[in-house]
């Protein structure tokens, strides 16, 4: 974002939208709709605190997170975000997990787990999965315990 200050040139970073909050994870997932979804939130908080070791935060209005990192692009945008989380989704719960993309062979043994995995839907860094139910949870399990450790790897503590 570019602003003008007495015919001075500032710039600024915009802000992101997606950071932590300080908003109450359990009064979150109970508007999760349909209801079925807020089960399944408790089963994945439960899932990340077990693999993970962290406690949920709020990330923005809808993501609920585990962890954070910071990030710097060559183009100089920088800024903080989960190291691994989720939202549980009308359609879909959204698994956000960005460190099988740190290596080939990450890439690899991530793309062996999805095959094993059940029903699911992929995006970029976005797991999408329907429901708990047509999903191998062992295989979840492992995917964000890999992914944990990926980013543990990547961006150290």
């Amino acid at each position: 974002m570019i602003c003008w200050n007495n015919r001075e040139r500032i710039v600024t970073k915009a802000e992101l939208k997606t950071k932590p909050t300080n908003a109450d994870v359990e009064a979150f997932i109970t508007t999760a709709q349909p209801e079925r979804r807020q089960e399944e939130a408790r089963q994945m908080i439960s899932l990340f605190r077990r693999t993970t070791g962290e406690e949920p935060k709020m990330w923005g209005p809808s993501i609920i997170g585990f962890g954070s990192y910071n990030y710097k692009y060559d183009s100089g945008r920088e800024g903080t975000m989960c190291r691994a989380g989720f939202s549980p989704r009308k359609a879909k719960l959204n698994l956000y997990l960005m460190g099988a993309y740190c290596t080939p062979d990450a890439q690899a043994e991530q793309d062996r787990l999805f095959g094993l995995l059940g029903k699911h839907k992929l995006g970029k860094s976005c797991l999408y999965i329907n429901s708990l139910e047509q999903v191998d949870m062992a295989i979840l399990e492992q995917l964000i315990r890999n992914n944990w450790e990926l980013m543990n790897e990547r961006y150290p503590t």
